[in-house]
């Protein structure tokens, strides 16, 4: 019985403290097994499984077990499981017990039964994962890993003061539906936001996520957004704000993505464009919506890391990943390549491959519940997955301008990561069966009718001949270095310009007011002066007029006194 109630966070904290106290094959083996049994292990839970205690008059429930968190539960397991299949090869101890205690902070965030448990994995997520960014070794990593881990400490701190208001009104602080009622409703809310990527929240992603190692960014890829969407799923399913968040999230990126030259960067404008799609899902709030959300969190996090994977093990093997240095590795890396074009089917949703059959369940939920607008908005971000992702990704990198660059496929280990994930995009696509049958609720939907494939045939076909058209005429933006500073535009450029001139102009205006009331001061003081000729208080006056000032100045100080 104990151990069915086990918290499934618990082997990957053990796990990395064995693995702290080992080396060589012995830990390599540590890392492996470690989401294997706990994977193992989560599969004989039984939903309804609670683990709990009271402090302080609270309800504590460390570890709640329904379908919701199980679906994230599985996913965040085989994630764990192909990260470190895929960075195993890395001799670096920080990496590798950041990486395990990472995932198991994310497991542990997702089967939180309450606020207070919520929050302490919501923190651990951002303490654990800031070290595969700065395992990097670079400045840029330093200062972007920096930059992420306080604004993903901020987000727990607003996390914190909306949990004890929450707790405040509610008397309460299980974690469940919560809403946008109140100033605890809101602070939750812009808590989840800000670690969801929304817009204007979002460069700490674009930012850190490139910088950190080719192994760390698979890592990065699977938890920390995911559990934000989970969170949002928890708490606020239905509200309608989120639709309009969403579709804003699906859109904006695509412009960025299209013409970024780093390609882990454009992944990481594609992360945000496809976490758009699960937020609009949990806005709609029904349960077709709903489970498509989860279910595309589920698909991206394969999808998403297989991409990162390919171009992880492309800046592996050559120490590059701008696209205007890369192009022609499909001769040398030909496996790698076809792997990676799965995973661009995959995030392009192609019929028979996994982002199918859960993009069209939110595409076809937005279109039942009278979202048309959005449905327009989502199929034309749609098209922009195809061009960024589906199509510049793999072209850029493999196929384009032969870069001259001559080198081998990336180790064992990384392209049997990439097979698996490769494996699990074409198998969910062709059973999604599977997949439906892990989801919260059970709504009877079949990707594979005639109007789902041939609306997608025709917006893909489309698509690639738009790309196709444009390479040929020279219009498509070429893969140039640059500097895209997004929303930091707005801060580093936007506000200073603004504020600047606001500031020297109040200090003009501030230095003009001293320059008068030290004239007005100075003349008033002279006056006064006991060595002025014909001062106020001077010898001069006669005693009549002193004994008017001087009840003059006391009446005024009893006045303000009793004032």
């Amino acid at each position: 019985m104990w151990m069915t109630e086990m918290p499934a966070f618990a082997p990957f904290f053990i796990g990395a403290l064995i693995a702290l106290l080992t080396s060589g094959r012995v830990r390599q083996a540590v890392l492996l097994i470690t989401p294997v049994l706990s994977g193992l292990h989560l599969l004989t839970v039984p939903v309804g499984t609670s683990v709990g205690f009271d402090l302080a008059g609270f309800s504590l429930e460390i570890y709640r077990v329904d379908k919701l968190s199980l679906l994230f539960g599985y996913i965040f397991h085989i994630a764990a499981f192909l990260a470190i299949l895929f960075s195993i090869h890395v001799k670096d101890t920080l990496q590798q017990i950041s990486g395990l205690l990472y995932a198991g902070s994310a497991i542990g965030a997702v089967f939180a039964g309450d606020l207070l448990t919520l929050f302490v994995f919501w923190e651990l997520l951002a303490i654990t994962s800031v070290f595969l960014i700065w395992a990097r070794g670079t400045e840029r990593s330093y200062v972007a890993g920096m930059r992420y881990l306080i604004i993903q400490v901020l987000s727990g701190v607003i996390l914190l003061v909306g949990i004890i208001f929450y707790a405040y009104h509610k008397q309460s602080i299980s974690f469940s539906l919560i809403g946008l009622e109140g100033t605890a409703g809101w602070l939750i809310f812009i808590a989840f936001g800000i670690k969801c990527a929304f817009p204007m929240l979002h460069n700490w992603l674009t930012d850190a996520y490139p910088e950190a190692t080719p192994t760390g960014t698979v890592f990065l890829s699977a938890f920390t957004t995911k559990v934000a969407v989970y969170a949002l799923a928890r708490a606020y399913p239905g509200t309608e704000l989120l639709v309009y968040i969403g579709v804003t999230m699906a859109c904006f990126p695509i412009f960025f993505a299209v013409i970024e030259n780093d390609l882990r960067r454009v992944l990481a404008y594609s992360m945000i464009n496809q976490i758009g799609f699960m937020v609009v899902g949990i806005g709609i709030g029904t349960a077709l919506a709903v489970n498509g959300a989860v279910s595309h969190a589920f698909n991206d996090i394969l999808f998403k890391g297989l991409l990162f994977m390919s171009m992880g093990a492309v800046l592996h093997m050559t120490g590059k990943i701008d696209g205007s240095k890369l192009g022609g590795l499909y001769k040398t890396m030909p496996k790698t390549a076809i792997l990676c074009m799965v995973g661009a089917a995959s995030i392009s949703a192609f019929p028979l491959f996994s982002g199918f059959v859960s993009k069209s369940m939110v595409m076809s939920a937005a279109i039942e519940n009278g979202y048309g607008w959005a449905w327009l908005l989502l199929l034309f971000s749609a098209a922009g997955v195809f061009h960024h992702a589906g199509i510049k990704i793999p072209y850029f990198a493999f196929f384009a301008h032969d870069s001259g660059i001559r080198t081998t496929e990336p180790p064992k280990n990384m392209l049997m990561a990439m097979t698996i994930s490769a494996v699990l995009c074409i198998a969910i696509g062709v059973y999604p069966n599977v997949l439906y049958g892990l989801l919260p609720f059970d709504t009877g939907y079949n990707p594979y009718d005639a109007t789902h494939v041939l609306t997608q045939l025709q917006l893909l076909f489309f698509s690639a001949l738009a790309f196709v058209w444009l390479n040929l005429r020279g219009m498509y933006p070429p893969e140039l270095p640059s500097v895209n500073l997004d929303a930091d535009w707005l801060y580093r450029r936007l506000f200073p310009a603004t504020l600047k001139p606001l500031l020297n102009g109040m200090w003009r205006l501030d230095e003009a007011f001293r320059g008068w009331f030290m004239n007005r001061l100075n003349g008033a003081l002279g006056m006064l002066s006991r060595h002025a000729p014909d001062g106020v208080l001077s010898r001069t006056q006669l005693s009549g007029s002193m004994v008017i000032w001087v009840t003059i100045l006391l009446a005024t100080f009893l006045i303000l006194s009793f004032w």
